[in-house]
């Protein structure tokens, strides 16, 4: 029986394993691995809510949870989010605050057993999430940054997804689309008519996106379609059995420096 099917489902943003749960699965696996959601509180123009980062998180968490054999985290829910302080409703923590939080996770579950953590990334404004797998990985601990600007481009081509990824900065076609397809009851009216591009972002960290959007969406959400997400969190999920094979093999000495997307 796949771990899919033994896994207890969960209907919100909280695993609903027990204790015993996370025992069982760890006892059929060479190297225990944790899978943590990292997302954000942040404007998504007028139709997304301002979780969606964090709901993208967690839609692509969970698929790797029903497909690999992985202790499976709450998530961060707000994060670096600067840029859109303009908007309201935006909250954001400093950097320095969560490379703490993420220090600290990964060496509490380096004490329960479990040495292998992945951060799911869902706001590319958490630059600093490279900066902690980057130095975790030179002391020789086992963490990843999930997923690749490489794993999105083949998710993107594998789901028809007409927007680059550099155009599809934010509150487009890809946010969309996951949430069309995991909550669409969470979308507004308004995204069939929000479509706008400004792929020259140069000044965006000294600036801010409010200077290079008024809605705050920079993206096609008009393009967006639940079948488009189904597919995207399936090629995800399916990327993510180069990480495992990665973090529970025997040598040691793994490094890993992944990216976020944007």
């Amino acid at each position: 029986m796949s771990d899919s099917q033994t896994r207890p489902a969960a209907h919100s943003l909280v695993p609903a394993d027990t204790t015993e749960d996370v025992r069982a699965r760890g006892a059929g696996v060479s190297r225990q691995i944790a899978v943590l959601p990292v997302g954000s509180f942040e404007q998504h123009g007028a139709f997304l809510p301002l979780a969606t980062d964090t709901l993208v998180a967690c839609a692509i968490a969970r698929e790797v949870a029903a497909a690999h054999p992985v202790h499976l985290l709450p998530p961060v829910t707000i994060s670096c989010s600067h840029e859109h302080a303009e908007w309201p409703g935006t909250v954001s923590i400093s950097s320095v605050t969560l490379h703490a939080v993420i220090r600290d996770i990964a060496a509490s579950l380096r004490r329960s057993g479990v040495d292998a953590l992945v951060l799911v990334n869902g706001h590319g404004g958490n630059y600093v999430l490279g900066n902690v797998v980057q130095e975790s990985s030179a002391q020789g601990e086992r963490m990843a940054l999930f997923p690749a600007p490489e794993d999105w481009e083949a998710a993107r081509e594998r789901a028809g997804v007409e927007t680059s990824l550099l155009t599809d900065m934010h509150a487009g076609e890809i946010e969309t689309s996951i949430l069309l397809h995991t909550h669409p009851e969470l979308i507004r009216p308004g995204y069939e008519t929000s479509d706008f591009v400004a792929d020259d972002r140069r000044h965006l960290l000294t600036l801010g996106m409010s200077a290079y959007t008024d809605s705050g969406v920079i993206g096609r959400p008009s393009l967006g379609s639940a079948e488009k997400g189904k597919l995207l969190l399936a090629s995800l999920a399916d990327a993510f059995g180069a990480y495992v094979s990665l973090l529970t093999s025997a040598d040691d000495s793994v490094r890993d420096t992944g990216n976020a997307r944007a």
